[in-house]
Formats: C-alpha cells, sequence, structure tokens
C-alpha cells in the first residue's frame, strides 16, 4: 500500500494544485517512484489511498497503463483518514494470507525492500518499521530484541505507554522512516482500535497501544542507504541533490513543480 492521500501544506505553491505524491524528483513524481521500487522487490498488487487532487493520481495511473502492476485506488476523497484510518479503510483491498509493505509516497529512499521482507517473514510480528537514528521531534524506543517499547516528543516530554522511562537501560532511540510491514493479522485488531478511536487516527498510536500485546519491531538495513523526506520545497531539494547521481542532470524544484 502507497500512502498518496495526504494533502501536503508544507510543500505549497506545488501542492496548491497537485497531489504531494505527483511532486517530481528528477523529473519523475514520487509516486511512480514508489511503485518502481515495489515492483521492482517483485510486487505486483497495490492500493493508493487518494484524498488530495485524487483525480490527477487516477488519471497519472491510468495514462501510465497503472506500470504493468494491478493497482486499485483506495478513495479517501469525502475525508481523510490519516495512516491508521487510511489502511483500515483500504482493508477489503488488503485482507488475505500475506504480508503488506505500507510505503509514504512522499519518502523517497533506496534501502532493499527485500531485505526488510525477509527479516519480517523469519520472525513473524505484527509489524516491521523502517526506523533508523535521524533528528525528529517523535522518536520510538526499541529494546535490545528490536522489540517497541515505548515513544517521547523530544518537545514537550510525553510520553507513550504511561509509565514509560525512556532512560531504562537497553533502549535505542530511533526515528520512523515511513516504511513498515505488517501481518495480515493487524486487521481484526486495528478494528478494535478504531471502535474508540474513530475513523480518523495515525498508526503510531495504535502500534505503541500494542506494547505488551503483539510484536512490533524495528529494521535498519544492513547496508548504508539514503532516505529523504520530501515534504518541504527545501527537503525535496535536498532529495534531488543526494540523487543526482543516479537521476543524472534535473531541473531545480521549482522550474519542475508543473511537470509530470
Amino acid at each position: 500500500m502507497i500512502f498518496a492521500a495526504g494533502v501536503g501544506s508544507r510543500l505549497r505553491p506545488f501542492t496548491d494544485s497537485h497531489p504531494k505524491a505527483l511532486a517530481p524528483v528528477g523529473g519523475k513524481p514520487m509516486l511512480r517512484r514508489v511503485i518502481e521500487k515495489m515492483t521492482a522487490a517483485g510486487i505486483t498488487r497495490i492500493v493508493v489511498n487518494t484524498h488530495h487532487f485524487p483525480g490527477q493520481i487516477t488519471a497519472y495511473l491510468e495514462a501510465n497503463d497503472y506500470f504493468g502492476a494491478d493497482i486499485v485506488v483506495s478513495d479517501e476523497s469525502r475525508a481523510l483518514l490519516d495512516t491508521g484510518g487510511g489502511l483500515l479503510h483500504a482493508r477489503r483491498f488488503l485482507d488475505g494470507d500475506e504480508p503488506v509493505v505500507v510505503h509514504n509516497a512522499d519518502i523517497l529512499t533506496d534501502f532493499n525492500i527485500v531485505e526488510m521482507l525477509h527479516r519480517h517473514l523469519s520472525e513473524n510480528p505484527l509489524a516491521t518499521l523502517l526506523a533508523f537514528p535521524r533528528p525528529s521531534s517523535r522518536q520510538l524506543y526499541f529494546d535490545s530484541a528490536d522489540d517497541l517499547r515505548g515513544w517521547e516528543n523530544i518537545n514537550d516530554g510525553e510520553r507513550r505507554p504511561a509509565g514509560f522511562d525512556p532512560s531504562a537501560p537497553g533502549l535505542s532511540r530511533l526515528a520512523f522512516g515511513g516504511v513498515h510491514i505488517i501481518s495480515p493479522a493487524i486487521f481484526p485488531i486495528l478494528e478494535s482500535y478504531a471502535a474508540n478511536a474513530g475513523d480518523v487516527f495515525s498508526i503510531i498510536p495504535f502500534y505503541l497501544s500494542v506494547i505488551g500485546k503483539e510484536r512490533v519491531k524495528s529494521f535498519h538495513p544492513s547496508e548504508s542507504f539514503r532516505w529523504h523526506d520530501i515534504g518541504t520545497p527545501e527537503k525535496l531539494a535536498a532529495a534531488e541533490q543526494s540523487f543526482a547521481s543516479d537521476y543524472g542532470v534535473m531541473p531545480k524544484f521549482a522550474n519542475s513543480a508543473g511537470k509530470m
């Protein structure tokens, strides 16, 4: 599943007239880059959720013959459901006996997703999260077995779950990287959570709610990798610079924002 529904207000003026998922990096929309990453890993069925300018995403997929993959759209036009709500809303497309790779459309990274999938399959947790040390106001804490133990907002000191002590020995502080793999067993648990949380909720609070009951594990690639959140014009420019040698000569984002 590719999360492509976000409004992307920090990426204005591009998102005043386009969905963030179609923001180009190296002349190619991020949505296409994530789809190609998925298909290169052997994934042939993909769900894309939409909300902001949904018709543009549907038209882009149709114009490119769905990139040779079996792609369906999970429509959130009536209400943006956030990551947890969006995942549950797409359940009808995702139910089955295989794990689901979930990738934010605004994350550009070149780590080996097949390695992550093998790790998930070998350990069979409820979810496996790409997590690594990087500056972020919101940090996740994992124990020596890579199991999720807590969360902290560095800015205001909020911590979850109740009573969590981030200074406890053996904990590693990592930031979520916008890519996770979920077990099909997650959906009935998500439904129970949504009964109290409502239709709109983020996936990270859900993961924190199952600590002590289900395993949520971290994954850090064994080889060096590049990772960029393209959520602002400055971050998008940094992503283009980082991948310039891969993509060749590229126009500056300010000159390419209207191109697909």
